[in-house]
């Protein structure tokens, strides 16, 4: 199936796509890398009547170290995160999730932004975004706004993005040498989306455990912290978490939906795999 019939622009600069924007309204859509909207244009279920492309505005692009943040443009391709040396230093997590979003193919055309905009309840970078507080820096014509990750995303498909707003650039606090990552993920195939995952912080000061984060994806309408878990292990020491109560208390947190090829059963049994996974592994970093 193809697309119904649409006319394309390309914006030259910020400035530029809030002209169209104000042109078009609600009749339009920001196309980015076009791994998302394009298909779901294909499959006729999106049908904006302008395209704005935005690929070529050098401000919404790069990488950039500011003060105790990493600022990470919108239009930044996941391959671009993928291969920088500041994400791997400075937001590992970051790094492990991008390595596990689709193909090769995909990587190479979507973008950082588009992905956090999209807001697909099986994405990898919102439960990211939850897990190390970023902060979204957000435009429109009259100004701009810092929004929370947790502010940012609405339910599925759904932020608190206005039709005249756009993302410019996203905000993520750097990593200390007290802090631990966790990421992994449960897909049928490399590269299919998630049948659940998490995405784990936590600040390990001495053998205590503070400042914990536990984000699961691809388990409910948005990524989900599971927040008593949270308060169980944020003071624990490391040697002496009682496992199956922190995976209990995630049970209680967040009960999954059923999707189309994974059970809420079996999603919350991958949930509990995925929290001993990263106790272990906080375990072992915490010893390292």
């Amino acid at each position: 199936m193809k697309s119904t019939s649409f006319e394309y622009v390309r914006a030259r600069s910020i400035d530029e796509v809030f002209v169209f924007l104000g042109k078009h309204g609600d009749e339009a859509k920001i196309l980015a890398g076009g791994q998302s909207l394009l298909p779901a244009m294909n499959m006729r279920l999106a049908a904006p009547e302008v395209l704005i492309d935005v690929s070529q505005i050098p401000d919404l692009q790069g990488i950039e170290m500011l003060g105790n943040r990493l600022r990470i443009g919108a239009m930044s391709r996941h391959v671009d995160v993928l291969n920088s040396s500041k994400v791997a230093e400075h937001t590992p997590l970051i790094a492990s999730a991008t390595r596990n979003v689709a193909h090769p193919a995909i990587r190479n055309r979507g973008t950082f932004g588009g992905s956090l905009c999209h807001a697909d309840p099986a994405s990898e970078l919102p439960a990211c975004a939850l897990a190390l507080g970023a902060s979204f820096n957000i435009q429109n014509r009259s100004g701009s706004r810092a929004v929370k990750a947790k502010d940012f995303f609405q339910g599925t498909y759904t932020t608190c993005l206005e039709d005249d707003e756009i993302l410019t650039s996203v905000d993520v606090p750097l990593a200390t040498a007290d802090t631990m990552t966790f990421f992994e993920e449960f897909s049928r195939r490399k590269g299919d989306y998630a049948m659940a995952g998490l995405a784990a912080r936590a600040e390990i000061q001495g053998q205590q455990i503070n400042d914990v984060k536990l984000v699961f994806f691809a388990v409910s309408d948005v990524a989900t912290s599971a927040q008593s878990a949270e308060k169980l292990l944020s003071g624990a020491l490391l040697g002496t978490v009682d496992t199956e109560a922190i995976c209990q208390a995630v049970s209680g947190d967040i009960t999954p939906f059923d999707d189309l090829t994974t059970s809420g059963a079996t999603k919350s049994a991958l949930m509990k795999t995925l929290t001993r996974r990263a106790l272990q592994a906080f375990a072992t970093q915490g010893e390292a």
